[in-house]
């Protein structure tokens, strides 16, 4: 090649590219952020906002008492004030009940969630913090149990132990070491430490012997609740039977904790029949009696943490349909602040900063309507896919996916995930995380699916109804649903029965 050809080769051009980039902005972050975020964390954030933006006040406060009405620009969104709690129906109604007040569903534009549309986990990097809080179902307990837990907490065990000691005739000496066992003992009221690695925690010139600390022990043991101090599940189960009245099943169940706790568990009631000379009915009996004990006496006192559960959405049947509406109690009124924004009217251009923050608060206010807005649109299309669920429960669960809620309503996948996720919904038959009516699915032999939650249902109630003299195997359950249509293997039987804590059958044996 010639210099010629070198030097046109190495001219300067222009070239126009056309290419398509994602870029998020601070709105959309925004959006996405506040999306995922459960009702409490919600909360958390707005309040955050609050502070740092004077532009943006909440509803219901004592400033609205004569308050100019909101910026016509500047929508409203209903939320339950920072801090308020919503707890969800204790009473479970029947499904069947219909007649229930029409609930407003807000008219949803099609075009609703576009903004999160087409936006994956990778898309948003560091733009969206996930924060992440557990949550559950709530399980409804009656009044009495709730506030016996609420006392036992109210008083620790320690602090139950040592009022009794309080009243004990003991010199100082002997109270000194009986609080010291008391110290030692953990949470369930069980002393797990040796006595002899207590001895070096005692000044040496008590002169304090181990029969010394073996007497404090057994005194710590005389005390309320029963089994408190124990070494050992058998010598708790032990002190236990000692405190009971006399009687043939108390003495058959002491010598079956003595030394044949091992046959129990292993529902070896032949065996133990023959150790203890007794017919099915006395066995029957001691063993009742054994189950009826407290393994861990101690664990009453221990601080009980209550978590509550904020239903998103509220799920009612009205005229033959179920719909869903909004939680007014988990939704915030937000508005523009009238007097700051009068302040910006009044003088244009003069702060650039609250000109930026009245945007800021009317991002938030839209983008918190729109995020209830996608929630409800999402809910509403689980329960119309969901619809024999409500009717009949569990056993009629159909498999759903993300990917199919997602073409539906035309939303990105991510989308769907982030709004089912620590998203709650009130129904007659119980609060219920979003993420719950979503599942894996098994084939039938009529060439139809059947979800893994209405297995799981169909194998509680096979084993509700179960002889306890011969309790169903997983081989026999699996042959069970293969009558039924339901195609399940062996292995896949053992893992749903696992996680709905149900024993093997040889645990599940009784007399």
């Amino acid at each position: 090649m010639d210099l010629a050809n070198i030097a046109g080769s190495m001219k300067p051009s222009l070239q126009l590219r056309l290419s398509q980039q994602l870029a998020l902005t601070p709105q959309l972050q925004q959006s996405i952020k506040l999306l995922q975020l459960s009702t409490l964390e919600l909360n958390q954030e707005i309040e955050r906002i609050l502070l740092e933006n004077p532009m943006l006040e909440r509803e219901g406060g004592e400033e609205d008492e004569g308050a100019s009405p909101s910026l016509p620009d500047a929508p409203e969104v209903s939320m339950a004030t920072a801090g308020e709690e919503f707890v969800s129906p204790s009473e479970r109604v029947s499904a069947s009940e219909e007649e229930h007040e029409a609930p407003s569903v807000t008219d949803m534009p099609d075009n609703i969630g576009e903004a999160y549309d087409s936006v994956s986990d990778d898309d948003i990097g560091e733009a969206a913090e996930w924060r992440t809080e557990g949550g559950s179902r709530n399980n409804n307990g009656d009044d009495d149990s709730d506030f016996q837990e609420f006392q036992a907490a109210a008083t620790s065990l320690r602090e139950h132990l040592l009022g009794q000691i309080a009243l004990m005739p003991l010199c100082d000496r002997d109270r000194a070491l009986v609080m010291l066992i008391v110290e030692a003992l953990d949470d369930d009221g069980l002393l797990q430490q040796d006595l002899e690695e207590l001895l070096p925690l005692i000044p040496v010139d008590w002169d304090v012997e181990l029969e010394e600390l073996n007497i404090a022990l057994h005194q710590v043991q005389n005390l309320d609740p029963a089994g408190i101090g124990a070494r050992n599940l058998q010598e708790s189960l032990l002190l236990q039977l000692k405190t009971l009245p006399e009687s043939e099943s108390r003495r058959l169940a002491m010598i079956i904790v003595d030394g044949n706790l091992e046959l129990l568990a292993a529902r070896d009631f032949a065996k133990l029949k023959r150790r203890l000379s007794c017919n099915d009915d006395a066995l029957r009996d001691a063993q009742e009696l054994i189950c009826s004990l407290n393994p861990r006496p101690g664990a009453r006192f221990a601080p009980v943490e209550t978590r509550y559960v904020i239903p998103d959405v509220v799920v009612k049947k009205y005229r033959g349909a179920w719909i869903v509406s909004l939680n007014p109690e988990a939704m915030p009124k937000l508005r523009i602040h009238r007097v700051y924004a009068d302040i910006l009217h009044q003088n244009r251009g003069v702060s650039s900063s609250l000109s930026s923050q009245l945007q800021e608060a009317k991002w938030l206010i839209k983008n918190v309507q729109q995020r209830f807005d996608t929630i409800l649109r999402v809910s509403q299309a689980i329960v119309d896919r969901q619809k024999q669920f409500f009717e009949h429960g569990e056993v009629a669960m159909r498999p759903l996916t993300l990917r199919e809620i997602a073409e539906e309503l035309e939303l990105h996948e991510s989308t769907v995930s982030r709004v089912t996720t620590q998203k709650y919904m009130a129904s007659a038959r119980g609060v219920f995380e979003l993420k719950y009516f979503f599942g894996s699915h098994v084939s039938t032999d009529t060439g139809g699916e059947c979800s893994a939650t209405a297995i799981r249902a169909l194998i509680r109630q096979l084993v509700a109804a179960e002889d306890g003299r011969k309790p169903l195997s997983d081989a026999r359950i699996a042959e069970l649903l293969g009558q039924q249509g339901i195609v399940v293997a062996r292995r896949t039987i053992a893992k749903y029965r696992e996680s709905l804590n149900i024993p093997p059958v040889s645990q599940r044996k009784s007399i």
